[in-house]
């Protein structure tokens, strides 16, 4: 899982982007927005299910898709870091 997310390399802004947002995430509001299920009872379990979903969101903004969403690609990294930071105890 620390290799999955240490493997991460995303544009700057985006990073810095989804780094403020981690200042306002709350998690159980937020996760049951952005994965529209229950939310994970651990900070793995939460990464489990928010890894593919960025890895798609990164595949659609590679692709320059009309379907790629800047605001969600941003929410779901905010959580991502939030998770991380989580999982790792910090």
């Amino acid at each position: 899982m620390t290799k999955t997310l240490n493997d991460l390399n995303r544009p700057g802004l985006l990073v810095q982007a989804a780094a403020h947002g981690t200042g306002q995430y709350e998690r159980r509001r937020d996760l049951r927005r952005m994965l529209r299920v229950a939310i994970p009872g651990t900070a793995r379990a939460a990464l489990e299910k928010l890894l593919p979903i960025e890895a798609e969101l990164e595949k659609r903004r590679r692709e320059r898709a009309t379907t790629y969403s800047f605001a969600r690609h941003v929410d779901i990294l905010a959580a991502l870091l939030a998770e991380a930071r989580s999982f790792r105890g910090a």
